[in-house]
């Protein structure tokens, strides 16, 4: 097997796995700012075994200290949305508004750059609002799960955009750590004000034990180490067709371990059909433009 073809695997599984996420989130019996907290906690000292190992120097500015830290506080607040969209409703419904990140982007990445944004990345969104409507109409009780997945997506969107900019002075690893080092801080901050660290921290079942190793180890430090790598050898293109496979193989891994619960009715099917086309179709899109 060459090089490109090992590295698209390699790819295709790294994407699979982070589709899991969603999986383990609903498996995971505490609500979602603990999990988050546990996430980032075991996530962050991973890395840091990784880099010890590696014996990578992970020294900063105090100016990249502070931007990569408050960052994290923004991660935090996207993945305690996320789950917490995933207890309120289900996965799957979780994963197609979280696809809506790239109306999101196309909205604040003009905004925070200071670019013009353009009439087809405005034709994608209105795509976008399209699905997300057909799924309010017709999964109309899970509308409480539906807004926190848009607010995740917004979330997700503000710290992609921020990324973009950060990863022109450092290493990707090196952002993510500090970021995950932040968000622990934040929540940190959060669960001592709300008096649940104290309480419970550590204070978990064998199974949750299990799950949140693996969420935090697998599903984000070594999924995103082995993603950031094969990433510098394949095209921006295949990587973002390859990405945004994530919601599908999350719907279909939920679908799997939780078959009925996850069911939906046709309209949620036609409106995911739309948002996750649309998504698809950006990359193309952007690729041709930029060649003109």
């Amino acid at each position: 097997m060459d090089v490109t073809k090992k590295n698209l695997l390699i790819l295709h599984l790294t994407v699979f796995v982070w589709g899991f996420t969603g999986v383990l989130g609903k498996l995971i019996s505490i609500d979602a700012v603990p999990m988050v907290w546990y996430r980032v906690l075991i996530a962050a000292a991973t890395l840091f075994a990784w880099f010890l190992i590696t014996k990578k120097n992970i020294k900063i500015t105090k100016k990249q200290f502070i931007q990569f830290f408050l960052t994290g506080g923004i991660v935090a607040i996207h993945w305690i949305f996320f789950f917490h969209a995933i207890k309120v409703s289900t996965v799957s419904v979780t994963l197609v508004c979280l696809s809506s990140f790239t109306l999101f982007t196309a909205i604040l990445e003009p905004l925070i750059k200071k670019q013009p944004i353009q009439l087809g990345d405005i034709l994608i969104g209105l795509l976008i609002i399209l699905g997300i409507y057909m799924i309010f109409k017709f999964e109309g009780q899970y509308t409480l799960g539906i807004i926190f997945g848009l607010l995740a997506a917004v979330a997700s969107s503000l710290f992609s955009t921020i990324n973009s900019t950060l990863v022109q002075k450092s290493e990707p690893s090196i952002i993510s750590f500090y970021e995950l080092v932040g968000a622990l801080f934040w929540i940190t901050l959060y669960r001592l004000y709300d008096g649940t660290l104290l309480h419970t921290a550590f204070n978990l079942s064998t199974k949750n034990w299990f799950y949140l190793i693996l969420l935090g180890t697998l599903c984000t430090s070594i999924a995103y180490v082995a993603g950031v790598a094969v990433m510098r050898t394949l095209s921006a293109f295949r990587v973002a067709l390859i990405t945004n496979l994530e919601p599908v193989y999350g719907i279909v891994l939920a679908f799997v371990f939780f078959q009925s619960k996850e069911q939906m009715t046709g309209g949620f099917y036609i409106g995911a059909t739309i948002i996750l086309a649309s998504i698809f179709l950006y990359p193309i899109y952007k690729k041709r433009k930029n060649q003109l």
